[in-house]
């Protein structure tokens, strides 16, 4: 397959993993705003789709703004590396995964830098916009220096949620952190073609306000999670007490429902911000312990209630957030595996998704005999499940948040 053609004029911004939920919405609103930007994926399906004016992924308002941006010039995307010689700034979504033992990966970061060595050039602009252990910034800078260049290097996290990241990216406020004056500089006046307001900050504080950012979401989640374990074992329901403890009190306006706390961030930069501060943020090992494990409570659960042997058990939703199309660590894929060894059958359906398989809603709700709500998807507020027992943690249904 092809990567997209460049023009042979001046390429301003290279996005590297510019396909992605993070790197092309940041890609489109930089065309948007009069950049001319080409979105660098290794993905040549990728490639090609958005080339041809078709997002591949769902992110609200990202299709018309795609086209517009293709059509006047300002956006491409290519699978040839040698689009981040031509650039001015280079934007890199890579960050520091952690690995199954739940320590942060550098190496994944430096081996794009040590790659693309022949390509980069002095003068040049290196934007880190993806989530990092603390201290990458200046280690990059210290590996480009010691690979002989002469390049600015910035970490200007991204904080936006999945789904509408495009409509973010314009009405939040953005980090910034330059590990020299001129690098804060040039970094805060690009950014400011998009943000509202630029928070200039020292790069170690930046990596680890991102960090705290989704260290303290998921915290927040385990409690709601545990919250709703401890009224469900006591047969109270959760969202009674929740409507009590939030209605016109403003003190609680900010407990969060429960559910499933997913996805590719929060438990990585949870886990992350552990290993950075020696394995002893025990707040967060405990929410991991709780988030985690909610899918295994629901199963205990039910295996109390029914003999799930003899049941087919359907799951509505398997993406890890509400009318979102990415499946990225859902915490509905674990429930799936839980649930196989003790039931006769497990059903899954999912609109946003297209695997083998998956069932069609209406087959998994009429041959389940239990019907778990694993992702609040709109389209699920109004099914009729009749007489079947539905587990719904979200109470994104009539049957409410308890487990039957």
């Amino acid at each position: 397959m092809k990567s997209g053609k460049r023009s042979k004029d001046k390429v301003d911004i290279t996005i590297v993993g510019g396909c992605g939920h993070v790197g092309l919405p940041l890609g489109l609103g930089f065309a948007n705003a009069g950049k001319r930007v080409v979105a660098l994926d290794i993905d040549a399906a990728k490639v090609a789709a958005t080339n041809e004016g078709k997002m591949p992924f769902v992110d609200r308002g990202a299709d018309e703004l795609l086209a517009k941006v293709l059509a006047n010039g300002k956006f491409t995307c290519t699978t040839d590396p040698a689009v981040i010689s031509e650039a001015e700034v280079i934007v890199t979504i890579v960050g520091t995964p952690v690995d199954e033992h739940l320590n942060p990966r550098f190496d994944t970061i430096q081996e794009v830098i040590l790659e693309s060595r022949s390509r980069l050039r002095d003068g040049q602009l290196f934007i880190l916009r993806s989530t990092l252990f603390p201290g990458t910034t200046e280690r990059v800078a210290k590996l480009l220096a010691k690979e002989g260049f002469d390049i600015d290097v910035a970490v200007c996290p991204e904080r936006v949620a999945e789904g509408v990241a495009l409509e973010e990216i314009t009405s939040l406020p953005q980090i910034v952190a330059g590990v020299t004056p001129r690098a804060q500089k040039r970094a805060e006046k690009l950014f400011k073609l998009l943000a509202p307001e630029i928070v200039p900050m020292k790069p170690l504080a930046a990596e680890l306000a991102k960090l705290f950012t989704n260290a303290w979401r998921y915290i927040q989640f385990a409690t709601a999670n545990q919250f709703y374990m401890i009224a469900n074992d006591y047969d109270m329901d959760f969202y009674e007490i929740h409507r009590a403890m939030t209605q016109d009190y403003p003190r609680a306006k900010g407990f969060p429902k429960a559910g499933f706390a997913a996805g590719p961030c929060l438990f990585k930069d949870t886990m992350q911000l552990s290993a950075f501060h020696n394995n002893t943020f025990f707040l967060g090992h405990a929410a991991m312990l709780i988030n985690e494990g909610l899918p295994n409570y629901l199963v205990q659960r039910l295996t109390r209630k029914h003999d799930l042997s003899h049941m087919t058990v359907g799951i509505l939703g398997m993406t890890f957030k509400a009318d979102s199309d990415d499946p990225r660590d859902s915490l509905s894929f674990k429930l799936r595996r839980v649930l196989q060894p003790q039931c006769r059958e497990v059903l899954c359906t999912d609109p946003y998704l297209s695997l083998p398989w998956l069932t069609p809603l209406e087959e998994t709700v009429s041959k389940s005999d239990l019907i778990i709500i694993g992702v609040p998807h709109s389209e699920y507020k109004k099914l009729s499940f009749g007489n079947k027992p539905v587990v719904d943690i979200w109470a994104q249904t009539k049957q409410g948040g308890a487990v039957v």
